[in-house]
């Protein structure tokens, strides 16, 4: 029965009393928000901000790459410093979004059973690399990677280098032309002392040109892991990219 002297309903009181305005009302402020946050997407070429220095990766370090991820390297490895003071103290500076712009799939990771990788490039001697995938134990006593030495021993093979980077352009990675129809040659000469690099250096700045393994009578797979690991933050200028974020957020106070 209706209360005679219930006071009648006004305002929000109405509209939490009523299951089908409080649904309607919920769809709508819904509908707003996610217009707001999508609306912009669809007038923006790109959402990541270009910075100086990133590149694709050259045919070396895409196959490093591809057998970083074959091997699982990703699940005690991640490739994310947060900026937060404790992880750049560690690991280096915050890592930014376009330094990932051309991963596919990106290697942030969620967990690290071992230290991040994003600016271990550099950081360790090519000889280093090879003990610890040969015998991590070796150099990290309480280390609990698994033993790689069986890539120095492996011939780097790629089915086809270039459909390799045919695949990635079409997905937004911008390989030349040139780059495609000499991907094979580039991912070998990269790794072998004896070779002509030709204009390699030229199309991929800051690629690192030499025998990786300490093999030079093969290119191995070890080759192109290594190739990989350091060129990781090397791209990057990141004093002069955090210099000019202070700069902008300065003019925009």
């Amino acid at each position: 029965m209706t209360d005679p002297n219930a006071k009648p309903a006004k305002g929000h009181e109405k509209l939490e009393r009523n299951v089908t305005l409080m649904a309607l009302a919920t769809l709508v402020t819904v509908a707003i928000g996610g217009l707001v946050q999508i609306t912009p997407l669809f007038y923006l070429d790109n959402t990541i901000e270009q910075v100086e220095g990133m590149r694709p990766y050259t045919p070396l370090e895409q196959a490093g790459r591809d057998i970083y991820i074959r091997e699982g390297c990703y699940v005690c490895h991640s490739q994310m410093i947060r900026p937060f003071r404790d992880e750049v103290e560690r690991y280096g500076a915050y890592s930014l979004a376009a330094e990932s712009m051309f991963d596919h799939p990106f290697q942030w990771g969620s967990k690290r059973t071992g230290p991040d990788l994003a600016r271990v490039g550099g950081r360790y001697s090519d000889e280093w690399h090879v003990l610890h995938f040969t015998n991590p134990q070796a150099v990290v006593p309480e280390s609990i990677m698994p033993q790689y030495g069986f890539l120095a021993e492996n011939s780097l093979k790629v089915a086809d280098p270039s459909a390799m980077l045919t695949a990635l352009s079409r997905v937004g990675v911008p390989y030349s032309e040139t780059d495609i129809a000499s991907a094979e040659t580039d991912m070998m000469a990269q790794a072998d002392p004896n070779a002509n690099p030709g204009d390699l250096e030229e199309r991929y700045p800051k690629a690192q040109i030499r025998d990786f393994d300490g093999n030079p009578a093969m290119v191995s797979e070890m080759d192109a892991l290594i190739a990989y690991l350091q060129m990781l933050g090397t791209l990057v200028d990141v004093n002069s990219v955090a210099a000019q974020q202070e700069l902008a957020e300065e003019r925009g106070r």
